[in-house]
């Protein structure tokens, strides 16, 4: 399984979303997540971000280490 590679634009995307309250869709151990993005921070010492489900208020927590692939839904 080939890893996700964050580059330092991929960040930037993920980070905009976070400051303009986008959704994004990631994928994480073959899951597949449609989150409002809420911040990115720090989890035990590996960077995260914090999405909300939309459906339900719900806020998990993505390592960004674990994240497959996202896309930002404009």
């Amino acid at each position: 399984m080939t890893s996700f590679r964050w580059t330092s634009e991929r960040l930037d995307q993920l980070e905009s979303a976070t400051r303009r309250g986008l959704r994004i869709a990631l994928s994480r151990r073959g899951n597949e997540f449609v989150v409002v993005a809420i911040r990115v921070t720090s989890v035990d010492q590996h960077d995260a971000l914090i999405g909300r489900l939309p459906m339900t208020g719900e806020d998990l927590v993505f390592r960004l280490d674990e994240v497959d692939g996202f896309q930002v839904i404009e």
